[in-house]
């Protein structure tokens, strides 16, 4: 083998790639698909324990809106160490491979997020209880960083040409999944008395994840690599640094991707996170309004993107995402207008309207979209480096929401943040290159392009 000036190694000139029969097809979502869920349960179950016990529990002896700012703070931690846990597994996964990259990135999580449930509170340790939180959202953010992208890339990459859309937007159907059961867990153990909820029923949706990582191990065990690595291990076309590949080679596409990311990001957590604070503690209404609203938008969500993504197949990534980000810029204010209503039913349709249907139109077409952006030997460095380098301010949403809403008292400058996150998504999708008629694989040869109806 002799090293190539970009980096590869010289590729035999024929070799067998192999094929993704339908039941290896349906293996591969199902795996794919219940990793994510346990991701995003662990993500979720935090945010909304951040907004409804957190404050209490590990930050006592502020108002609730300052004990609320702070767990958000903690909850913002994780998305800032996202980008280091996508860069460095996204980084192995182009080297050693996705599946392997898979399995360590859920047992992190996993095992993170059930440690959580075993911390003490403030009253017992002291400042420890916030350290060991903090600690342990590192830990789990760093894990999440290349969790997700390397679930798209199992789907897309064993997808047929003309379908990776659809089937690449399950893992996205887990993210609503995963959302569906840590709302519903904990709406359950919310409804027990306020002193039972924050003496021990508060743990119990930490301790189940446990459970749900023994199940998504033992899917992933079970699952190939997927052939377009089979390619790069069998033509020798693997790069000696494939970070610093996809940075020097495709700098505007993971460019793209980060802002891409600040739309879909800000519309789901204001939407399912920030909104339980601001009915809960703006507009003091009492209950599970906002979490139901919640539960509403992920049913959605779970309909809608493989909808979406099935569209992004026959009309583009690129009219399906950047739609989404627009409808999501015009609703942004009367969201806060239909929120502030009061109103049961129109609190339900405002969170359904932003984090079900606006969020579903990015969310569908994404995985496909930031895959087909990079090619197959920078692909896993590419799409988790800037998936979570644009995950930063997203992710800080709920934080900068809760912040400006300490500050003005209303929900209107939270609304115009909304705004100019969506503004940055469409002026990055207007820049970017239509790909849904590209090969995923290093060399289009090795993959029949068809040529999608419509569009």
């Amino acid at each position: 083998m002799t090293d190539r000036d970009d980096g590869r190694v010289g590729r035999p000139a024929n070799h067998d790639l192999g094929s993704t029969n339908p039941q290896g097809l349906l293996r591969v979502v199902s795996a794919s698909t219940a990793g994510t869920v346990i991701e995003w349960y662990d993500f979720f179950l935090y945010a909304t324990a951040a907004a409804l016990v957190f404050n209490v529990l590990f930050f006592p002896g502020s108002d609730p809106l300052t004990g609320t700012l702070a767990a958000f703070a903690t909850y913002a931690v994780g998305f800032a160490v996202r980008p280091l846990g996508g860069l460095v597994f996204g980084y192995f996964g182009d080297k050693v491979g996705r599946k392997n990259i898979l399995i360590i990135t859920l047992l992190l999580m996993g095992i993170s997020t059930t440690l959580m449930g075993l911390i003490p509170p403030y009253s017992a340790v002291g400042v420890w209880a916030p350290i060991i939180l903090v600690a342990l959202r590192i830990f789990q953010g760093f894990g999440a960083g290349a969790e997700f992208a390397g679930a798209v890339l199992m789907t897309v990459e064993n997808a047929p040409a003309g379908k990776r859309g659809f089937y690449g937007s399950w893992p996205q159907v887990g993210v609503a999944i995963g959302l569906i059961a840590a709302t519903g867990i904990f709406s359950f153990v919310n409804a027990l008395p306020r002193e039972q909820l924050l003496a021990w029923g508060w743990r119990i949706p930490f301790l189940l994840s446990i459970v749900v990582v023994g199940v998504g191990l033992y899917l992933r065990l079970r699952i190939m690599e997927t052939p377009v690595f089979r390619e790069l291990e069998q033509t020798h076309t693997i790069v000696r640094n494939p970070l610093l590949d996809v940075v020097r080679n495709a700098p505007k596409n993971l460019l793209a991707v980060v802002g891409a990311r600040f739309a879909d990001n800000a519309v789901l957590y204001i939407g399912i996170t920030f909104v339980l604070t601001y009915v809960a503690q703006q507009l003091k209404i009492t209950g599970n309004v906002a979490l139901y609203g919640v539960l509403l938008a992920a049913t959605v969500q779970i309909f809608a993107i493989p909808l979406f993504g099935a569209l992004s197949d026959r009309v583009g990534r690129r009219p399906v995402y950047g739609g989404g980000a627009a409808f999501a810029l015009l609703f942004a204010f009367p969201f806060f207008w239909l929120v502030d209503t009061r109103s049961t039913p129109l609190i339900l349709l405002a969170i359904a309207i932003l984090a079900g249907f606006a969020y579903s139109a990015m969310a569908g077409s994404q995985p496909a979209f930031f895959s087909e952006l990079f090619e197959a030997h920078n692909r896993y460095s590419g799409v988790a480096g800037g998936r979570e380098l644009g995950a930063i301010l997203g992710g800080a949403s709920p934080f900068i929401a809760t912040a400006l809403l300490s500050a003005f008292g209303a929900g209107w400058p939270v609304a115009l943040f909304l705004a100019g996150m969506c503004l940055v998504t469409i002026v990055s999708i207007i820049l970017t290159k239509e790909t849904y008629r590209t090969s995923v694989f290093e060399h289009a040869e090795h993959e029949e392009v068809r040529q999608p109806t419509g569009g």
